[in-house]
């Protein structure tokens, strides 16, 4: 049986002897394309290619290429698990080519591969062509229907429609015709049952599609149109861990040696065994599944936050740990120990993994240690809402707060049916949907992005950047089209050359404007989308055949520039004094600051921070020269021991930026000061931690550098004028300190005196009413904590008992309630519940606990109503 390792190494093998370009996998956190989070295919990378927006550099090429399919589209995160054969995270392996060879060569390939390599017996494939479109007035792909038959049996070869033998990337962009692979492995008994055509694209878990061969021919633009491509290019994707499943005999892709080593060890952590019970397996394909997608994207860069590419990795984090706890019995962190397996796993073919084990496997389990306080803290709210409804006499908990604890808390529905069967209760499933789709619409609004068509100006230019050297240049526009965001529109302009800088690389895109005659347009943002470098604007010109003059905003470009340079020299600086280990995981450089996230597992001292600043500073006052080359090749960078960032996509020559060759050497695309000098002056002004092991500085320099200790020298002087110029500032202030201090022990025993005084007075105040001991009073105190500190002293006091205090604090009027635990169970009263009624009096809100509430309002006029009120209250539960 051929292992899963031999099983890639012969598919890539195979192209390159047939003269394909191997291509480095992209990282699967897509930085390049704004329409998509994450990579979730291998013609990502080659997307411009097929539009034409980018000569290819070679006509043949192949790649094994981790994908994410979670969000958008191609969403199969929720069928993860339940069946044997999704997964969020998997590896495609693809050919490709360029305006070169097409349908019969790319055919010829397919079959020579999987019947005289792998060695698939022929009888158990199937092929589908597509059968056309009459309302798109597409044709039978009559081509690839007479390649096939030169290799199987016409009955072996079906007719698909649009939506099973018509690929699109998107909405818009590069599509075609596809011609898909299937093949059956189902028992000899199965297959003389029923014949396996009969079961092609019905879903069958055993008659499964293997191979997508596809011939990239139009290109679908906003309006719906297709139209030709000037190339036609093949694009061919075939699933590796399925792949793996047919040629090792196994009906379930998490059958396969990619799986099994994880399945192992997850047994071994829960003392569970796979294969008996329906609920565990589920729970332990789920966790298998979702340790590879989430490690895969921390190494590439991306830590679990709580917005878009960070927040989908959030959220598989957490239905793994979801279904451990629920179905596994896990109630510590436990995921992050399979990082290693992983690492074992891969440490050939993406090596990022092993590298940075130590550093996934604290993040992971940070992000676990957060969830499980968060699981027990939805557990107390679910309890109380059980008790709640208990006293109201209710049984269903509604929709939304079902939804609450799912969005809030991370609690599914099932894990809440679950916890509420057990409470005698029911779940309101139709309000729960409701609630979760509304949430879908809002989140579906807020992201809404319509993309126009591309315009042509002039056709077969390329778009240069030439602001590295020049910061103003006369340029045509080449391309041009509208995007609509939250109902803006906003135009993107492509010019020949510019000299605007684009976002990349942590760094800000450039701003400034674009002069046509006597039009002046801002330009608010540059982006890059793969090679094009878009400008984008309010408004176009007015002529877009006349020259444009392109002027980059100076001032803002070079102190962007400036904290750039010191981000380099701030990286070099906390390898020397906190490690080796240290490497950028994150980074944002704009006008203002610097943000320069790392890896470390304690926090950076101050005398740290200032041997770090003292390092910089000596930089800077060296006074270095940027030395940059421009292109050089990849590998003879390395060999020089530049600084390479995991998660980024560098092409085979790559810009090398070094100050002082044995301080800082790195590969960067973005601008840089001429020299260290120019930096002026640089200043950390905050060192904080953003997840486990990770911690985060922020800096400035240049302006921000000077204004910065202008306004610090201020306040120092303020303080020194405040304290009549002491000798010793620090010790002047501490001697203050100290004081208020003794000072604030003084009142604060004059106030527990003052509300020892209040509770005594108010014990000659108690009524009784029937047995009920009753107490409702206005009271003066002086803060809230005394209010309830007064309210909570009275629970000792024995038989059933009531009280309302209201007090006026800081011109706000305030209450308390209590209420005894004999005489909730004799009457159901709900403290709680009552507040919220007592809080409209006063305009205001509260809350709390059956048997103690507060409420704080903003009409105090309505104290005395309250008083009143909370006499009618008692007297309708007692009489």
């Amino acid at each position: 049986m051929l292992c899963s390792s031999n099983i890639r190494q012969k598919f890539v093998d195979f192209f390159k002897q047939k003269d394909h370009h191997h291509v480095k996998a992209a990282p699967i956190v897509n930085k390049e394309d704004p329409t998509l989070l994450f990579t979730n295919a291998g013609m990502n990378q080659f997307k411009d290619f097929f539009l034409n927006q980018q000569e290819a550099p070679y006509q043949r090429a192949i790649s094994t290429q981790p994908c994410l399919r979670v969000s958008g589209k191609h969403n199969d995160l929720e069928e993860v698990g339940v069946d044997t054969y999704h997964h969020t995270m998997f590896e495609m392996l693809g050919n490709w080519s360029f305006g070169e060879y097409f349908k019969e060569e790319a055919i010829a390939c397919a079959w020579e591969l999987l019947t005289e390599v792998y060695k698939l017996p022929q009888e158990r494939l199937y092929v589908t062509v597509f059968q056309g479109d009459e309302e798109e007035s597409l044709e039978l792909d009559q081509e690839s229907l007479n390649t096939w038959e030169k290799y199987i049996s016409r009955d072996r070869i079906l007719y698909g429609n649009k939506k099973d033998n018509f690929w699109e990337m998107g909405d818009t962009g590069p599509c075609g015709p596809c011609s898909e692979i299937h093949v059956d492995i189902r028992t000899e008994e199965e297959i003389q049952q029923q014949a396996g055509k009969e079961l092609v694209n019905t879903g069958h878990p055993q008659v499964i599609e293997i191979w997508n061969l596809v011939f990239i021919q139009y290109n679908r633009l906003a309006s719906g149109q297709l139209m030709e491509l000037p190339a036609k290019h093949v694009d061919t994707g075939m699933g590796f861990e399925r792949l793996t499943m047919v040629l090792q005999g196994k009906s379930s892709t998490y059958d396969t040696d990619i799986f099994v080593p994880l399945i192992h060890n997850i047994m071994r952590l829960s003392h569970k065994t796979y294969g008996k019970d329906n609920k565990v397996d589920i729970a332990m394909r789920v966790v298998a599944d979702h340790i590879r997608a989430i490690t895969f994207a921390i190494a590439d860069g991306q830590l679990p936050s709580n917005t878009q590419a960070g927040y989908v990795v959030r959220r598989i984090l957490r239905r793994a740990v979801r279904y451990g706890y629920t179905n596994l019995g896990f109630e510590t962190p436990f995921m992050y120990q399979l990082v290693s397996i992983l690492a074992q796993q891969f440490k050939n073919v993406y090596p990022q993994i092993k590298q940075q084990q130590s550093y996934i496997e604290q993040v992971i389990k940070s992000e676990e240690e957060s969830f499980f306080k968060t699981l027990a803290v939805g557990l107390h709210r679910l309890e109380h809402i059980s008790e709640t409804l208990n006293i109201n006499g209710q049984q269903v908990i509604d929709g939304p707060t079902a939804f609450e604890l799912y969005d809030t808390y991370g609690f599914p529905p099932d894990l809440t049916r679950l916890i509420a069967q057990e409470k005698g209760l029911e779940v309101d499933e139709e309000g729960f949907q409701k609630a979760l789709q509304n949430q879908r619409i809002r989140s579906q609004q807020a992201a809404v992005l319509e993309q126009g068509d591309w315009h042509i100006v002039v056709k077969d230019v390329d778009s240069v950047f030439i602001g590295y050297d020049q910061l103003e240049l006369i340029a045509k526009v080449i391309q041009y089209r509208s995007i609509y965001q939250k109902g803006e529109e906003i135009y993107q302009i492509v010019l020949d050359q510019t000299p605007f800088y684009p976002e990349g690389g942590g760094q800000v895109g450039d701003t400034g404007t674009l002069i046509v005659g006597e039009q002046i347009i801002a330009v608010f943002d540059t982006k890059k989308e793969y090679e094009r470098i878009i400008h984008y604007t309010h408004e176009l010109p007015h002529d877009l055949h006349a020259t444009v003059q392109a002027v980059v905003d100076v001032k803002k470009r070079n102190l962007i520039a400036s904290n750039h340079s010191a981000t380099h020299l701030l990286h070099a600086a906390l390898r020397q004094v906190l490690g080796s280990h240290i490497e950028q995981k994150g980074s944002l450089v704009n006008e203002k600051l610097l943000r320069f996230d790392f890896p470390h597992y304690t926090k950076v001292s101050p005398e740290q921070i200032r041997e770090i600043e003292h390092i910089v500073n000596q930089k800077i006052r060296a006074n270095i020269n940027l030395h940059e080359v421009r292109s050089m090749l990849l590998e003879d960078a390395k060999s020089m021991g530049v600084t390479a960032l995991f998660g980024e996509k560098y092409g085979e020559y790559v810009r090398v930026i070094t100050f002082d060759p044995y301080f800082s050497k790195e590969l960067c695309g973005g601008t840089h000061a001429s020299a260290t000098g120019k930096l002026g002056f640089f200043k950390i002004t905050a060192e904080t931690g953003i997840a486990a092991g990770t911690r985060r500085i922020e800096a400035i320099t240049a302006d921000a550098a000077e204004n910065f200790i202008i306004e610090q020298l201020s306040i120092l002087n303020q303080a020194t004028e405040a304290l009549k110029k002491p000798n010793d500032l620090v010790k002047s202030i501490y001697h203050l300190l100290e004081e208020k201090a003794n000072l604030e022990k003084k009142i604060l025993s004059y106030q527990a005196q003052e509300v020892r005084s209040v509770i005594d007075n108010l014990y000659q105040h108690i009524k009784q009413v029937q047995e009920i001991q009753v107490l409702i009073e206005e009271v003066k105190v002086p803060n809230v904590e005394a209010l309830k500190q007064v309210a909570l002293s009275f629970r000792t006091n024995k038989g059933p008992f009531f009280l309302t205090l209201t007090s006026i604090i800081d011109q706000q009027p305030h209450i308390a309630l209590f209420i005894s635990e004999e005489l909730i169970h004799k009457t159901q009263m709900n403290a709680n519940i009552i507040i919220k009624e007592l809080a409209t009096l006063i305009q205001g809100g509260g809350g709390g606990q059956p048997f103690f509430a507060t409420a704080k309002g903003n009409d105090a006029s309505g104290i005395n109503q309250v008083l009143v009120t909370a006499r009618h209250i008692l007297e309708k539960y007692i009489l």
